[in-house]
Protein backbone atom coordinates (compact mmCIF):
# COMPACT_ATOMS: atom_id res chain seq x y z
CA UNK A 1 0.00 0.00 0.00
CA UNK A 2 1.33 3.44 -0.85
CA UNK A 3 1.97 6.02 1.87
CA UNK A 4 -0.67 8.36 0.46
CA UNK A 5 -3.46 5.78 0.84
CA UNK A 6 -2.59 4.65 4.37
CA UNK A 7 -4.88 5.85 7.13
CA UNK A 8 -3.50 7.66 10.15
CA UNK A 9 -3.19 4.49 12.26
CA UNK A 10 -1.37 2.64 9.47
CA UNK A 11 1.10 5.51 9.10
CA UNK A 12 1.61 5.72 12.84
CA UNK A 13 2.21 2.01 13.37
CA UNK A 14 3.66 1.23 9.96
CA UNK A 15 1.00 -1.49 9.69
CA UNK A 16 -0.26 -2.34 6.23
CA UNK A 17 -3.94 -3.36 6.29
CA UNK A 18 -3.44 -5.41 3.10
CA UNK A 19 -1.00 -7.64 4.96
CA UNK A 20 -3.38 -8.65 7.79
CA UNK A 21 -2.70 -12.35 7.29
CA UNK A 22 1.04 -11.78 7.35
CA UNK A 23 1.04 -9.70 10.54
CA UNK A 24 3.16 -11.18 13.29
CA UNK A 25 3.52 -9.30 16.58
CA UNK A 26 7.04 -8.26 17.47
CA UNK A 27 8.36 -8.95 20.93
CA UNK A 28 10.49 -6.18 22.34
CA UNK A 29 13.07 -6.30 25.07
CA UNK A 30 11.87 -4.95 28.40
CA UNK A 31 14.16 -4.04 31.23
CA UNK A 32 12.45 -5.40 34.30
CA UNK A 33 15.48 -5.75 36.52
CA UNK A 34 13.78 -3.62 39.18
CA UNK A 35 10.83 -6.00 39.38
CA UNK A 36 10.47 -7.81 42.69
CA UNK A 37 9.93 -11.11 40.85
CA UNK A 38 13.23 -10.52 39.06
CA UNK A 39 12.00 -11.94 35.74
CA UNK A 40 14.79 -11.95 33.20
CA UNK A 41 14.49 -11.80 29.43
CA UNK A 42 16.96 -13.59 27.19
CA UNK A 43 17.42 -13.44 23.44
CA UNK A 44 16.93 -16.58 21.37
CA UNK A 45 19.10 -17.25 18.35
CA UNK A 46 16.21 -16.44 15.94
CA UNK A 47 16.11 -12.87 17.32
CA UNK A 48 12.72 -13.35 19.00
CA UNK A 49 12.68 -13.10 22.74
CA UNK A 50 11.36 -15.33 25.45
CA UNK A 51 10.97 -14.85 29.15
CA UNK A 52 12.75 -17.08 31.61
CA UNK A 53 11.94 -16.91 35.29
CA UNK A 54 14.51 -16.97 38.02
CA UNK A 55 14.12 -17.51 41.72
CA UNK A 56 12.80 -14.69 43.90
CA UNK A 57 15.67 -15.28 46.30
CA UNK A 58 18.92 -13.42 45.61
CA UNK A 59 21.99 -15.58 45.14
CA UNK A 60 24.58 -15.48 47.92
CA UNK A 61 26.88 -13.04 46.14
CA UNK A 62 24.01 -10.99 44.70
CA UNK A 63 22.92 -7.83 46.53
CA UNK A 64 19.17 -7.58 47.09
CA UNK A 65 18.18 -4.12 45.86
CA UNK A 66 15.13 -4.06 48.15
CA UNK A 67 17.13 -4.39 51.39
CA UNK A 68 17.40 -0.60 51.67
CA UNK A 69 13.88 0.09 50.39
CA UNK A 70 11.83 2.59 52.38
CA UNK A 71 8.10 2.89 51.93
CA UNK A 72 6.61 6.34 51.55
CA UNK A 73 4.25 7.32 54.33
CA UNK A 74 0.85 8.58 53.19
CA UNK A 75 -0.11 11.94 54.68
CA UNK A 76 -2.74 14.65 54.78
CA UNK A 77 -1.54 18.23 55.25
CA UNK A 78 -3.92 21.11 55.88
CA UNK A 79 -3.81 24.50 57.51
CA UNK A 80 -5.94 26.47 59.90
CA UNK A 81 -5.53 30.17 60.60
CA UNK A 82 -2.78 29.50 63.17
CA UNK A 83 -1.39 26.02 62.40
CA UNK A 84 -0.24 23.63 59.72
CA UNK A 85 -1.50 20.13 60.53
CA UNK A 86 0.01 16.86 59.29
CA UNK A 87 -1.94 13.62 59.72
CA UNK A 88 -0.89 10.08 58.84
CA UNK A 89 -1.88 6.51 59.56
CA UNK A 90 0.76 4.78 61.65
CA UNK A 91 -1.20 1.85 63.07
CA UNK A 92 1.10 -0.95 64.14
CA UNK A 93 4.14 1.28 64.66
CA UNK A 94 5.83 1.05 68.05
CA UNK A 95 6.42 4.54 69.55
CA UNK A 96 10.14 3.70 69.89
CA UNK A 97 10.27 3.08 66.12
CA UNK A 98 8.93 6.55 65.22
CA UNK A 99 11.15 9.60 64.67
CA UNK A 100 9.91 13.09 63.77
CA UNK A 101 12.39 15.82 62.82
CA UNK A 102 11.11 19.40 62.45
CA UNK A 103 12.79 22.53 61.09
CA UNK A 104 11.11 25.91 60.54
CA UNK A 105 10.37 25.00 56.90
CA UNK A 106 10.15 21.19 56.79
CA UNK A 107 9.16 18.03 58.63
CA UNK A 108 10.47 14.48 58.24
CA UNK A 109 8.66 11.47 59.66
CA UNK A 110 10.55 8.16 59.80
CA UNK A 111 9.65 4.86 61.32
CA UNK A 112 9.33 1.15 60.96
CA UNK A 113 6.30 -1.12 61.04
CA UNK A 114 7.54 -4.49 62.30
CA UNK A 115 5.76 -7.72 61.57
CA UNK A 116 5.68 -9.96 64.64
CA UNK A 117 4.70 -13.18 62.91
CA UNK A 118 6.79 -14.81 60.17
CA UNK A 119 4.54 -16.12 57.39
CA UNK A 120 5.86 -17.91 54.33
CA UNK A 121 5.39 -16.05 51.07
CA UNK A 122 3.50 -18.94 49.46
CA UNK A 123 0.93 -18.99 52.30
CA UNK A 124 -0.37 -15.50 51.46
CA UNK A 125 -3.58 -15.13 49.50
CA UNK A 126 -3.23 -11.31 49.45
CA UNK A 127 -0.39 -9.21 50.76
CA UNK A 128 -1.13 -5.48 50.58
CA UNK A 129 0.04 -4.15 53.95
CA UNK A 130 3.42 -2.47 54.02
CA UNK A 131 5.88 -3.83 56.57
CA UNK A 132 9.29 -2.32 57.09
CA UNK A 133 10.90 1.12 57.13
CA UNK A 134 9.06 4.17 55.88
CA UNK A 135 9.71 7.89 55.69
CA UNK A 136 8.22 11.09 54.38
CA UNK A 137 9.67 14.59 54.14
CA UNK A 138 7.48 17.60 53.56
CA UNK A 139 8.47 21.14 52.63
CA UNK A 140 6.05 23.37 54.50
CA UNK A 141 4.27 26.23 52.72
CA UNK A 142 5.03 28.61 55.57
CA UNK A 143 7.58 28.79 58.38
CA UNK A 144 6.53 27.24 61.65
CA UNK A 145 7.80 27.35 65.23
CA UNK A 146 9.41 23.91 65.84
CA UNK A 147 9.62 24.52 69.60
CA UNK A 148 5.83 24.74 69.92
CA UNK A 149 5.00 21.71 67.73
CA UNK A 150 2.86 18.93 69.22
CA UNK A 151 2.31 15.32 68.15
CA UNK A 152 -0.40 12.91 69.29
CA UNK A 153 -1.60 9.47 68.23
CA UNK A 154 -5.25 8.51 68.51
CA UNK A 155 -6.76 5.40 66.93
CA UNK A 156 -3.64 4.75 64.85
CA UNK A 157 -3.65 8.28 63.38
CA UNK A 158 -0.61 10.50 63.97
CA UNK A 159 -1.53 14.18 64.21
CA UNK A 160 1.22 16.79 64.24
CA UNK A 161 0.25 20.40 64.94
CA UNK A 162 2.81 22.94 63.74
CA UNK A 163 2.14 26.55 64.87
CA UNK A 164 2.75 29.06 62.07
CA UNK A 165 5.25 31.86 62.55
CA UNK A 166 3.61 35.19 61.91
CA UNK A 167 6.31 37.36 60.36
CA UNK A 168 3.76 40.12 59.68
CA UNK A 169 2.84 40.41 63.34
CA UNK A 170 4.46 43.39 65.00
CA UNK A 171 5.14 43.76 68.66
CA UNK A 172 5.62 46.93 70.66
CA UNK A 173 8.72 46.90 72.73
CA UNK A 174 8.93 49.00 75.85
CA UNK A 175 12.27 50.54 76.56
CA UNK A 176 13.47 50.45 80.15
CA UNK A 177 15.56 53.35 81.31
CA UNK A 178 18.13 52.80 84.03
Amino acid sequence: MEDSTKNFFEKLTNFNSDDKDEFEPQLVRADISNSKNNNKMKKNSDKKESISFSSDEPEENEVNEFDDFEGQLTIDVYQTSNNIVVESTIAGVDPDDLDIAITPDSITIRGERRKEEKIKKEEYLYQECFWGRFSRSIILPQEIDPDKAQATVKGGILKIILPKLDRQKSKKLKVKFD
